[in-house]
């Protein structure tokens, strides 16, 4: 199922600068190994061996996965996808 993923600036030389891009999977996780297919390099900055990395977040149609399933989240065809990493300082 195809899914539209925006990127955020930071992440953006892994996907050679697309704001945008599509992908496919069943699961938020599905979808961030396709997309490690086909941009190399990508999924190791949002998942570590316990999951999404602490400073990023993963939108689904705007919800936050960590309050649904995390990377289990279900998705379906046409289901939009925002990373953001967290902001922090003052």
């Amino acid at each position: 199922m195809a899914v539209e993923v925006r990127i955020p600036t930071i992440l953006r030389p892994y996907t050679d600068g697309a704001k945008v891009v599509q992908g496919d999977g069943a699961t938020i996780g599905d979808l961030l190994v396709d997309l490690d297919t086909r941009h190399p390099g990508l999924r190791e900055r949002l998942v570590d061996e316990a999951g999404l990395r602490r400073f990023i977040n993963v939108y689904l149609n705007d919800e936050d996965v960590r309050f649904l399933d995390g990377l289990g989240t279900a998705l379906a065809d046409g289901d939009s996808i925002t990373i953001l990493p967290a902001v922090a300082g003052g």
